[in-house]
């Protein structure tokens, strides 16, 4: 469906909530007493205004429900911060974990809200410490503040990123062993995935390097990486669905193209896990 500008009415994502948590999914909500797929990550998986996100199209393939637990600009945190999900996500045959940015988490120098990741909450004692020209009252977004402080010392940046890094990797390995069983990554970025990324740049997710994500590698069954095509970005927002007031925020994500791409990256990857899990259980 390709939006015409001036179009009232939003995509309708039927948001439903699962176990215990607060936080609002995408729907319609699944029912999941049997087999599934669960979907873990930030914007990309929750599709943001896509009709038919990659979740939704790999259940089409696969013929297996496939629960979306993506939620719009989500960091690790908000896994962390909701074990009913964790346990939810954990029974499913598989398990696609988005790598999402390093930023979007609390750390040693700021504190980021729980549930809405991309918001900044409040600056530490040692942030104040290493930036204390800056007053950090004046941001509401992670972005900014992160964006502004590289612009006011790049040196004393590079330390802000560093434990970043640090907080990234220690609370993946954490989720995966909340996880378990079959894990997949999945490493969706617009543009070419960068062996080192100091500052906030365009590639998503930020501040993640080969490094980090290899030393991931042991913990799970696979490592899928897609980087959208020049067809998938050139195509902008054609085939998405949002109002006018939307337009910029649409501008700024990929569109059905790009989800077509990771389905039929994950596709392969996940029938080649379902089937081993097939025969291993007739073996048993």
């Amino acid at each position: 469906m390709t939006l015409h500008a001036g179009r009232s009415t939003a995509l309708e994502y039927y948001p439903c909530r699962y176990g215990a948590s607060r936080v609002l999914f995408r729907g319609p909500r699944r029912h999941l007493n049997g087999d599934y797929l669960a979907f873990v990550g930030g914007t990309e998986t929750y599709g943001r205004f896509v009709e038919d996100p990659f979740p939704a199209l790999l259940e089409k393939r696969l013929a297996k429900a496939c629960v979306n637990l993506g939620a719009v600009n989500a960091g690790v945190d908000l896994y962390l911060n909701e074990p009913s999900i964790l346990d939810l996500a954990s029974e499913a045959n598989v398990k696609v974990l988005q790598i999402m940015g390093a930023h979007t988490m609390s750390n040693r120098y700021y504190q980021v809200h729980p549930r809405r990741n991309d918001r900044f909450l409040r600056a530490s004692d040692p942030m104040q410490a290493l930036y204390p020209e800056v007053d950090f009252t004046e941001f509401h977004f992670v972005r900014h503040m992160l964006n502004t402080l590289q612009e006011v010392s790049a040196e004393r940046f590079s330390e802000v990123v560093r434990e970043l890094r640090m907080a990234w990797t220690a609370r993946m390995k954490s989720m995966l062993s909340v996880l378990k069983g079959d894990v997949i990554l999945l490493w969706f970025d617009r543009h070419d995935i960068p062996s080192a990324a100091n500052g906030v740049s365009p590639n998503e997710p930020p501040f993640i390097t080969r490094d980090m994500v290899d030393g991931l590698k042991p913990r799970v069954a696979g490592l899928v990486e897609v980087t959208a095509s020049q067809a998938a970005l050139q195509a902008g927002t054609k085939g998405m669905i949002y109002n006018e007031f939307e337009s910029s925020a649409a501008a700024e994500v990929l569109g059905p193209i790009a989800h077509e791409e990771v389905t039929e990256a994950l596709e392969p990857v996940t029938s080649a896990i379902l089937q081993a899990q097939w025969k291993k259980g007739g073996a048993d």
